[in-house]
């Protein structure tokens, strides 16, 4: 080698040697910096090739160095002292993956020392907010009773037939057809029985209720009448026998009964009747939709102040009902004067004009010859003068030849079909037009045939011709 060559010495370290170098400065806690490792290094002296005593060499030689520490910190020293560690206890060495980082500090520094007090009392609070959260009410769904899972059929709209436009009416609200049944369980009744006394036969039938319903409006009403106007009328005559049978009323019936068929009470098919006329003769279809109708209705009554009202109703009215003290002297407060101008479209009978002599009419009317002489001036026909009218537009006062009579004396003693007529004298006779069919009070079959076919329900009818009424459980009522 020459002498102009410049030698480099490389001191040369073993790798195990680098390994415990820096455990043995780990283990005693100290870091040199990098101006005393570089004084250390200009004062070592020349090592290579040798291994401190005692050191035996390791095959692995597989450093990690710490992420945070520099290269320099994670090279040993050289010339520091190598201890042997092979003996020494565990406890004495910590180990690298369990010693804190260099440079790092701890987790609770001193800079901030209330952040382990303010963990616990987090901790405190979560501890505290958590049984107050499981205790607070909440809204739960409730079991839905297995007979009612299925969906509840949508109720039909009511809508005129036709495109009929509907007649607004005053007072009459938009209800079910048949009212609700209450909402709380009421004990089951036994259905009462009916006695009918049947003038054909001359004996007393007697059958339940909802039986004797059925035969009432298949005697008072066409079975082609609307299904709604038969339901009012199956309610009406429920109502009516339900008010005698309260009042334990047997008027105008025989001994053991408590109506009869006729209409003096109300018309009544007997059940044999029905099953051997109707269900026999191809009438088994009208059959059926009365007695739905009654089903549709069952128990269901009228009542005004908690009491079955007198449900009277009648065939035809001329655009008016009456008040009831018109025709029966007695104001009844739910039998009041209304419209119904159904009828004059729908009866085919909605006038009637009856021809009568001259002394058929004195006869009826129990007027002598020498009254009515005396009344005409010698004439041969009496005068007829109304006097007054009814709010229903029928005639309430009449003078014939010199004697007043009412419009319903006149009707009941001429056989006419309503108390509001018109007459014309032709000859030695008297031609009479009626308007109408019946006394008038009440409910109007034809026109709640009329309110039906607009679209009208069953309740509608009822509460447009029986003033401030409402519904209630003849069962009820009856027990």
């Amino acid at each position: 080698m020459k002498d102009s060559q410049v030698r480099i010495r490389i001191p040369i370290h073993h790798p195990k040697e680098h390994r415990q170098a820096s455990l043995a400065e780990e283990g005693s806690g100290s870091i040199a910096t990098s101006l005393q490792k570089n004084k250390l290094i200009q004062q070592q002296p020349d090592t290579r090739g040798t291994l401190p005593i005692g050191v035996k060499p390791n095959r692995r030689t597989t450093v990690v160095p710490s992420a945070v520490n520099s290269v320099d910190t994670a090279l040993p020293i050289a010339g520091a002292a190598v201890h042997d560690t092979r003996a020494a206890s565990p406890l004495q060495v910590p180990l690298p993956h369990l010693r804190p980082s260099a440079g790092r500090a701890p987790r609770w520094g001193s800079r901030r020392p209330w952040l382990p007090f303010a963990a616990m009392a987090g901790v405190l609070v979560l501890a505290m907010a958590v049984p107050a959260l499981m205790a607070w009410p909440r809204q739960t769904a409730q079991p839905v009773p297995p007979s009612s899972r299925t969906a509840a059929p949508a109720a039909p709209s009511v809508t005129a037939k036709g495109g009929t436009p509907v007649t607004r009416l005053p007072g009459v609200p938009p209800i079910p057809a048949v009212p609700a049944a209450p909402t709380r369980s009421v004990p089951v009744v036994a259905e009462p029985d009916v006695r009918v006394y049947v003038t054909s036969t001359g004996r007393t039938e007697t059958l339940p209720l909802e039986q004797y319903i059925v035969g009432v409006v298949a005697a008072e009403m066409p079975p082609s009448f609307e299904g709604e106007a038969l339901k009012a009328q199956a309610i009406a005559a429920r109502t009516f026998i339900a008010r005698r049978l309260l009042a334990d009323d047997t008027s105008g019936a025989p001994a053991g009964a408590d109506v009869t068929d006729t209409v003096k009470h109300q018309a009544y098919i007997s059940k044999a009747k029905l099953t051997r006329e109707w269900g026999h003769s191809g009438k088994s279809t009208e059959l059926a939709k009365i007695q739905q109708a009654v089903r549709d209705t069952k128990d269901t009554i009228m009542v005004y102040e908690g009491k079955p009202i007198t449900a009277s109703f009648f065939s035809t009215s001329n655009g008016y009902t009456e008040n009831s003290e018109d025709v029966w002297a007695k104001a009844v407060p739910y039998l009041r004067s209304v419209s119904s101008p159904w009828d004059k479209q729908l009866a085919p009978r909605y006038t009637e004009t009856v021809t009568l002599s001259r002394q058929s009419v004195f006869d009826r009317l129990g007027l002598s010859r020498t009254a009515i002489a005396a009344s005409t001036g010698g004439g041969r026909m009496p005068e007829i003068r109304i006097l007054s009218k009814t709010e229903g537009h029928r005639i309430k006062k009449i003078e014939v030849g010199g004697s007043i009579f009412t419009g319903p004396e006149i009707r009941n003693k001429l056989g006419l079909r309503s108390a509001e007529f018109t007459w014309k004298a032709e000859g030695d006779r008297i031609a009479i037009t009626t308007y109408g069919y019946g006394h008038g009070v009440g409910m109007s079959q034809w026109g709640a045939n009329g309110m039906a076919k607009e679209g009208h329900t069953a309740t509608q009818i009822l509460l447009h011709y029986y003033t401030g009424i409402s519904f209630a459980q003849a069962s009820r009522i009856l027990s």
